[in-house]
Parts: C-alpha cells; sequence; structure tokens
C-alpha cells in the first residue's frame, strides 16, 4: 500500500459553518474519502503509528470509525470489531451505557468479539469530548481487552477530549483548534 510522495490531509477537510445548527463549524472528511492518495496516505500514516503497538484487534464506534478502522485492519492483518449502537447486532452482546449531555446512549459489541488479554485500538474519524470513545473503551475492557491506543483522523482540541481519554494513548492525524 506504501506511497512515496506526502500529502497534506488538511487540504482535503471542507469547512461547512452551521452545520448541523447555527454556531458550528462541521469538519467534514468527505473530500478525504473521495480522494484515493489521501485516503491512502492516511490509512498509511495510522499503520505507520500502531504497528509498534502490536495491535491484536482494530474496533471500530459506528459508522464514520468504520471507514478507518476497515483499510487499517488489513494493513496490520488484525481482526476488525463493529461497536454499535443498541439493538444493531444480532447475536449475544455485551454493553456499555454511558452519559450524554442530555441524556444517555448505549454501544455494543458481540460478546465473543475481543477475547481476554487481547491488544485493542479503537479508531473513530473524530475526537471531540471523548465520550463516545471513552465508552468504546470502556465496553473493551468489560470483555477483557486491553486498550493500547485510540486513532483518530481529527480531534477537536478545544473539546478536550484528549484529556478524558489519555490513559488510552490517543492518536490523531489532524488537529483543530
Amino acid at each position: 500500500m506504501a506511497t512515496t510522495e506526502a500529502v497534506n490531509l488538511y487540504d482535503y477537510i471542507r469547512n461547512v459553518p452551521d452545520f448541523p445548527k447555527p454556531g458550528i463549524l462541521f469538519r467534514d472528511i468527505t473530500p478525504l474519502l473521495r480522494e484515493p492518495r489521501a485516503f491512502r496516505h492516511a490509512i498509511e500514516r495510522f499503520v505507520a503509528e500502531l504497528r509498534p503497538r502490536k495491535v491484536e484487534v482494530i474496533a471500530a464506534a459506528e459508522a464514520r470509525g468504520f471507514l478507518f478502522a476497515a483499510p487499517i485492519a488489513l494493513e496490520l492483518e488484525v481482526g476488525l470489531v463493529p461497536i454499535r449502537k443498541a439493538g444493531k447486532l444480532p447475536c449475544k452482546t455485551l454493553s456499555h451505557t454511558y452519559q450524554l449531555e442530555y441524556g444517555t446512549d448505549t454501544l455494543e459489541m458481540h460478546a465473543d468479539a475481543i477475547q481476554p488479554g487481547n491488544r485493542v485500538v479503537v479508531v473513530d474519524d473524530v475526537l471531540a469530548t471523548g465520550g463516545t470513545v471513552h465508552a468504546c473503551c470502556q465496553l473493551v475492557e468489560k470483555a477483557g481487552g486491553i486498550v493500547v491506543g485510540c486513532a483518530f483522523l481529527i480531534e477537536l482540541a478545544a473539546l478536550k477530549g484528549r484529556e478524558r481519554i489519555a490513559q488510552y494513548h490517543p492518536i490523531s492525524l489532524l488537529r483543530f483548534e
């Protein structure tokens, strides 16, 4: 999968003001996904960062996390575990309910997806407040997995999600203040 030329990934993130509501600046990743050279470069950077962690499983947060997790897992030659919202998986699941600003949400994964002692990296597209990825990490730990990292394309630094998940050694390819 190796490419030889560097790509400025920031060039492939589109800023969309006032989406999904007024006052929000949305960081749109679809231009990066549309450009194979940029997408490939992002995956190569993730793999270079994660390979030394001796990862055995990639766990991905629904749904955009799946877009990055699948090619990362293939390149690392490890398994991929989807973490989904409640009720979306067909077999026996483990679940974790966590607090949102205005209520709760529940994430699930198949109970047999991660074996005790598996070295797991949790992947998502954006690190904002860290609530969802923290819940994913707790779900992995409930299964007996060891979270050896969290990986994100984009980090929204002002929302301080990195502080919430610091114990999981997060990496992000792009950082916006």
